[in-house]
């Protein structure tokens, strides 16, 4: 089988055309080519009268080893790569201690996937709902104004990225091709098989939903457990002779002990009384930088017909998406994060009294307006010096400052992009309707924001107007504040991936510090999961088994 990247064809090809242009690629008769399949579809706009498709496709071909001799020099010919992932561990007998898995977001669901695939039968320890009953609490902020602390946006069954766009890249390294992994478990669950196909994939928090449930189902199948509202509250810590530090369970709200002496800690950049109890318990943490801003709304016919001109509609491209990246005169990086295209700006809260924003999308993208953060990059060095979980006071400064800007009822506080270049408070809402519920309320966005974050962004909307025309549109709707971009902290860990000075326990995903996203989160929690394999079969006494880790 040989792969063949880089075949552009216009817009309106015909289905015919893959497989000839592969024929003439490799100067073969049609007839020579056995097959012809797509494996990664993407498009290039940078010429708006002539966009093209992008395609990689994997032939079998009469003659391969004459076909490779004569493009030995080329790079848009090579063998097709293996990218079928083979579990490193098997533990067929009995493991003395379940591993706990903290938290079914995609981390802690490929941790917890994989651990159950290997016989290593996880126990999944989840503080929030069903993802079923975590949707109903969720869409009662959204209607009514009441939130649920321990059942919302942030926490439960799925994590965050259940209520987003359900993006699946990323730009991480992965030579392993651990993120095909990740993906042909989300198709075994129902996700569409495009997602193996599309350069930037997403899936939508319909389908994701669904999704959760199915494998959630596989894992119980293999032997793990899952136990919901279920919040860890302490960790059994057992300090040697020679001082050193070894996780020996954990404690959940209302006192039950489980024990454990493999636990990942696969929670949310949102889980703060988390970081708190592993800060007070001596975990190695320290603060890492993040970024905070706003939501910026746009009609989506509009970024369709500036990224796609007249090809704007045309259902090979779909929905216009962007990413914007402006350096400010104050040294502050501006960048938009997470763009929904057709999608909405919803509540995004964990705490009471606060006001945070994300964007979320399904899977058609057939919604009115687009959306986007607009962050600036903010340090510790700079911003919040004083300690490891000085980042979360900081989230909750300018968090409860929007929520008082909105009126104090879970609104949001708004503005037009005309008003807010203007520096003059909105008074009223133009051609742009907002999509936040469970509502807005026109202010003055400069209340809600360090004066450098706005001095930044105010400089960049005209910049990204130069690239995308009409972005700094007056009537384009910007909504406060977006600053859970990425967890505060790092949960600090060695190159066995367990924490620098507590043995056995396992930082992995968003809420550690390394993953931002659903691909990369569920990449860490197979590495993690790996890693706890490793570890367990080296450690225990009648188990067998074999590990063979890269």
């Amino acid at each position: 089988m040989l792969r063949l990247t880089e075949i552009r064809l216009p817009l309106d090809h015909s289905p015919e055309a893959i497989a000839r242009a592969a024929s003439s690629r490799l100067r073969i008769a049609p007839t020579e080519l056995l097959t012809c399949t797509v494996v990664r579809r993407a498009h290039d706009a940078r010429k708006k009268l002539a966009i093209k498709l992008i395609y990689s496709v994997d032939v079998e071909v009469q003659d391969e080893a004459n076909v490779l001799k004569r493009c030995a020099n080329r790079r848009d010919v090579r063998p097709t790569p293996d990218t079928g992932y083979r579990c490193v561990a098997h533990a067929s007998t009995h493991v003395p201690t379940r591993p706990l898995v903290i938290g079914a977001g995609p981390c802690g669901l490929f941790a917890a996937l994989l651990l159950a695939q290997m016989g290593f039968k996880p126990i999944i320890l989840e503080r929030g709902k069903v993802v079923r009953d975590r949707t109903k609490d969720t869409w009662g902020l959204w209607r009514d104004s009441v939130l649920h602390t321990e059942s919302n946006v942030q926490y439960g069954e799925g994590g965050a990225g259940t209520f987003s766009d359900g993006k699946l890249y990323s730009q991480i390294k992965d030579p392993r091709h651990l993120g095909r992994k990740v993906l042909t478990e989300f198709v075994k669950a129902g996700a569409p098989p495009e997602i193996l196909v599309n350069a930037h994939p997403h899936i939508g928090t319909f389908r994701l939903v669904k999704m959760v449930e199915n494998m959630r189902a596989t894992i119980e199948s293999l032997g793990g457990e899952y136990r919901f509202e279920s919040r860890v509250t302490d960790l059994d810590i057992d300090t040697g002779g020679d001082g050193a530090r070894r996780v020996r369970g954990v404690v959940l709200a209302g006192g039950e002990r489980i024990a454990a002496d493999h636990v990942v800690l696969a929670i949310g950049h949102s889980a703060r009384d988390t970081f708190q109890m592993l800060h007070d318990r001596g975990v190695h943490i320290e603060a890492k930088p993040f970024s905070v801003g706003l939501r910026i709304e746009h009609p989506q016919s509009l970024i369709d017909a500036a990224r796609f001109g007249p090809s704007a509609g045309n259902p090979s491209l779909g929905a216009a998406d962007y990413k914007l990246v402006y350096h400010a005169a104050n040294g502050r990086d501006v960048y938009s994060f997470c763009m929904c295209p057709g999608g909405t700006v919803v509540a995004a809260t964990s705490e009471e009294g606060c006001v945070v924003t994300n964007g979320m999308s399904q899977y058609s993208r057939a919604e009115r307006n687009a959306n986007a953060g607009l962050v600036v990059g903010i340090t510790p060095e700079a911003d919040y010096p004083d300690g490891p979980l000085a980042g979360v006071a900081f989230q909750r400064k300018w968090e409860s400052a929007a929520f008082l800007a909105g009126g104090g009822t879970y609104a949001a506080p708004v503005q037009r992009v005309g008003d807010f270049l203007a520096r003059r408070p909105s008074t009223s809402l133009g051609s742009v309707i907002p999509s936040y519920t469970p509502g807005v309320v026109p202010t003055d966005l400069a209340l809600c924001l360090p004066g450098y974050a706005t001095a930044a962004i105010r400089e960049a909307l005209p910049a990204f107007a130069r690239q995308i025309r009409g972005f700094a549109m007056a009537d384009a709707v910007l909504t406060g504040v977006e600053t859970r971009t990425s967890s505060p902290i790092r949960i600090n860990r060695n190159e066995t991936f367990q924490s620098l000075n507590t043995k056995g326990l396992y930082p992995a995903g968003e809420g550690a510090g390394y993953a931002g996203g659903i691909l990369s989160s569920g990449v860490d929690g197979i590495k993690v999961a790996e890693a706890v394999a490793q570890s367990i079969l080296a450690g225990s006494q009648g188990v067998a088994g074999q590990v063979s880790l890269p």
